[in-house]
């Protein structure tokens, strides 16, 4: 079987890079380009932004992101593109602003610049957009024809949002070599179409030795309004590291939890890189994973703040058949529960997520 390992053409990190999209832009030579913002960036940022386009002698169409990172929101905005001067699409925000680009720039097709606000997610790096219903419900994975072209992450700008989003961040990163081990282990055939490589499984395990290593001091930095190494580091493990670990690697149980629990209204405020941190958890649970292993992720979550319990997910009272619900949509068809090791039924993820919370309720 083939390996195939994907990644963004260029990946760009440092302070101060905000500046310099314009010139990025310009670099491309591909015409006018039309960028999907957040609105609080929008508000904060938008003066700085249009300088740099106007200094980079590039035209810029602003269109602000709302709502969910639907479909029908993508086929919207794609109607609207004049295609005949838009030669470029930026996506300039948080994942589902980013994901909205790629979904955009894929069926224009037209190049895609990211510019990740937010270190909340892998979504910069990946061929892959997450698209949900409007109600907030997991719809599916839509894959690309290609990585982004250029993934720009400004750290002095990721370094101001809020302390959780960059937690988020490392849980979601968190879950990336447990999975690509677990594809590894089963052979499964990984999100970039292939076996995992060495190359991913390598930039997987690095991710976790990072947040292992950095993701305490980074989260004070951040708290402090330092932009240190460590900071540095878990921009690059939770965006770039994570980014190619996941698509190359392989998802496998967490994610497949993670999309179950899509479906509770009860945890619909819960990040998304909160609940694959609890999703994480769950995944070593079904693994029987050893103690050491167990104690070393459930403590890395309770420093960073990332749940560890059904409660801490908003989900105190759930009634088991709503818990069982979500179980058995982690194990939907062609999902990413199918690439662990060994079959999985909904009844073991049930039984997963209970002993999961059991242990996270514990004080080691």
């Amino acid at each position: 079987m083939r390996q195939i390992t994907y990644a963004p053409s260029k990946y760009i990190q440092g302070e101060g890079e905000l500046d310099r999209l314009g010139t990025y832009c310009a670099q491309m030579e591909a015409g006018e380009a039309y960028a999907i913002i957040d609105p609080y960036i929008v508000s904060v940022y938008g003066e700085e932004i249009r300088s740099s386009f106007a200094a980079g002698g590039v035209a810029l169409e602003e269109r602000e992101f709302q709502g969910e990172c639907s479909f029908a929101q993508v086929e919207e905005i794609v109607s609207e593109l004049y295609l005949e001067r838009v030669g470029v699409i930026l996506g300039i925000g948080g994942g589902k602003t980013l994901d909205t680009a790629k979904a955009v720039s894929h069926y224009a097709g037209l190049p895609v610049i990211l510019v990740p606000t937010v270190a909340s997610t892998d979504a910069p790096c990946s061929r892959v957009a997450v698209l949900y219903f409007e109600d907030g419900r997991f719809d599916r994975y839509l894959s690309l024809r290609r990585s982004p072209d250029v993934v720009v992450a400004d750290t002095g700008l990721i370094a101001k949002a809020p302390v959780r989003l960059l937690a988020a961040g490392m849980g979601d990163a968190l879950s990336t070599y447990f999975e690509a081990r677990a594809c590894r282990e089963s052979g499964a055939v990984t999100e970039a179409g292939g076996l995992g490589s060495i190359a991913a499984f390598s930039l997987a395990r690095a991710c976790y030795d990072t947040l292992i290593t950095d993701g305490a001091a980074a989260l004070e930095d951040v708290r402090q309004g330092r932009v240190s190494d460590q900071v540095a580091h878990i921009v690059e493990a939770n965006i770039y590291l994570s980014g190619i670990g996941f698509e190359s690697g392989g998802l496998a149980a967490a994610h497949a939890i993670h999309n179950g629990l899509t479906i509770l209204e009860e945890c619909r405020h819960i990040l998304h890189g909160e609940k694959v941190a609890f999703a994480t958890l769950a995944q070593l649970m079904l693994e029987q994973a050893p103690e050491e292993e167990l104690a070393a992720v459930a403590g890395f979550c309770r420093e960073a703040g990332l749940p560890v319990t059904l409660a801490q997910l908003g989900l105190a009272d759930i009634a088991p058949e709503q818990l069982l619900a979500a179980a058995e949509a982690s194990c939907a068809e062609g999902g990413p529960m199918k690439n662990m090791p060994f079959t999985v039924t909904p009844q073991d993820v049930y039984a997963a997520m209970l002993a999961a919370d059991r242990r996270g309720q514990q004080a080691g």
